[in-house]
């Protein structure tokens, strides 16, 4: 076994959330990441200690969007290691409903717009394509 993986077999593996906020008419939102990697992502993060991923969830959208959701379901785990560039993490996604405007910017974002699986952005982070994806295409 060389290097590279002995080292990437060592690194802990960081549990996350993500969300597909639904807002209505076939559109959902998405955020503009201000911090690497840059891009246009779901909203969400790292789950913190002593949090479900249901409450990890929802206080990473109100952080990045200003909104509040309710979760509808319990989307899909993606396990890539290469899904995140800062280090090999777990996403599980989850359905939501969100409700209001967003906030136009946060101290997380540069921005949240609406999208429709027709015009989604071309710099979507992570793997956040494969994720809409399989949301659009109704995989899971």
């Amino acid at each position: 076994m060389d290097e590279a993986n002995n080292q990437h077999k060592s690194e802990l593996i960081r549990v996350c959330v993500d969300a597909i906020v639904d807002m209505g008419a076939g559109q959902i939102l998405l955020i503009n990441r201000k911090h690497a990697p840059e891009g246009w992502a779901l909203p969400g993060g790292f789950v913190e200690a002593g949090e479900n991923a249901e409450e990890a969830v929802i206080r990473e959208v109100r952080e990045e969007t200003g909104l509040d959701v309710e979760i509808v379901k319990q989307f899909h785990t993606y396990t890539n290691p290469n899904r995140d560039p800062r280090g090999p993490s777990i996403s599980v996604v989850f359905l939501t409903k969100g409700y209001g405007e967003p906030a136009k910017t946060t101290d997380e974002t540069a921005g949240a717009e609406l999208f429709h699986q027709m015009n989604l952005p071309e710099n979507l982070a992570f793997d956040h394509r494969q994720i809409l994806s399989d949301y659009f295409l109704e995989r899971y």
